[in-house]
């Protein structure tokens, strides 16, 4: 199998990568060709793998039952944009450059250079024979990076204006892990992969902790009714954990959706108080009719609602006040305590194009509306 992933590596290197890097005169500025091509076809494997596996699980162990699945096709149309295109474009175009001028580059004999002061190798020079420990505790700093950042991305309210349209998905699938702005999928990949850069990762094996923090993702956020009993539960996440991260608001219980924001280990939710079992499978969405009505657009217009609310949020200073909000009028953040929680909860009756904002509410409520 290693000798053929290599053939097929060479081979999309010499017959696609380097002729379409030449013709846009990139060739020695987007990093090696075939680290492109492995990226590349890292990609399909993940595409192939959410298609011809978790897609059928999902009709054979459904966790919600739809009338049709019409809510999911943007999504898995973004999954193919982003794999296919727009990540390894950022990856070599962008992140290449930054990772040599920081000296994580080639030496002139083509050998691993690695000059980061906190690199794991520089300071546990061991670690070098031993690379499935190595990968190992990449992993692990990795996926307690992405969780505060995923914390944050709820707590932010400019953040979480571009993070809710990942939420927004009413009909959570396999596809929906890659549904999310560009702006938030640029600051969640610059952030992480700073992170692998100062701690040493290789280009080649940032595509591979990617590879398998997306494939988890795709699994979690998948519509089936699969959990990992007790023991397991507690260390990675499964998509009956996950699902409870995107359900709906709950106005009886308002602080019940600010859980459960591991990436792949839920020993983080564990140990930082967020994790929640036990609770029956819930429907997902959002209660902010603004967000919600991401649903009624394809890929361009969700996109540009996404960044309205982002536009609308991060020139305010409300917009930089941590803590859980909805948005009003011209897309201004609002805090949850001035909302009617349970007008968010219902919204959903009426239609997403309305013009209606959330109403406020004469009681102060916990928190609990943007992100369900």
């Amino acid at each position: 199998m290693s000798e053929l992933w290599s053939h097929l590596i060479a081979w999309l290197s010499s017959h696609g990568v380097i002729p379409v890097l030449n013709f846009l005169h990139l060739n020695g500025l987007a990093g090696n060709p075939s680290e492109i091509s492995e990226a590349l076809l890292i990609a399909a494997l993940q595409i192939g793998i959410i298609a011809l596996i978790f897609r059928p699980l999902e009709s054979l162990l459904p966790a919600e039952q739809w009338a049709d699945r019409r809510l999911t096709r943007v999504d898995w149309q973004y999954t193919v944009l982003m794999l296919g295109g727009i990540f390894p474009l950022f990856a070599y175009l962008v992140l290449t450059p930054i990772s040599n001028y920081f000296g994580g580059g080639a030496d002139p004999a083509g050998a691993s250079v690695d000059d980061s002061l906190l690199s794991i190798t520089r300071w546990i020079p061991a670690l070098n024979g031993h690379p499935l420990l190595l990968f190992v505790i990449y992993y692990l700093i990795y996926d307690l990076v992405y969780y505060w950042m995923h914390r944050l991305q709820h707590a932010l309210p400019w953040w979480w204006a571009l993070h809710s349209m990942h939420h927004s998905q009413r009909q959570m699938s396999c596809w929906t892990n890659d549904r999310g702005s560009l702006i938030d999928g640029f600051l969640q990949s610059m952030v992480l992969a700073v992170v692998g850069l100062l701690i040493g990762v290789a280009p080649a094996e940032f595509a591979w902790l990617m590879l398998l923090g997306e494939l988890v993702q795709n699994f979690s956020h998948a519509n089936v009714r699969i959990g990992f009993g007790s023991v397991l539960g507690r260390v990675f996440v499964a998509p009956k954990f996950h699902r409870l991260h995107h359900m709906l608001v709950d106005p009886t219980r308002p602080k019940l959706h600010n859980c459960n924001f591991g990436q792949v280990f839920s020993i983080w939710d564990v140990v930082f108080g967020t994790a929640l079992y036990g609770e029956p499978p819930r429907p997902t969405g959002v209660g902010d009719p603004v967000v919600d009505s991401d649903n009624e657009f394809g890929l361009v217009g969700l996109h540009w609602n996404a960044f309205k609310r982002f536009w609308g949020a991060v020139r305010r200073p409300a917009g930089w006040k941590l803590g859980e909000v909805a948005f009003g009028p011209n897309y201004e953040p609002i805090p949850v305590d001035q909302l009617d929680l349970h007008a968010l909860a219902h919204h959903q009756s009426i239609p997403a194009h309305t013009s209606e904002t959330p109403a406020a509410s004469n009681t102060p409520v916990s928190e609990g509306a943007s992100s369900a």
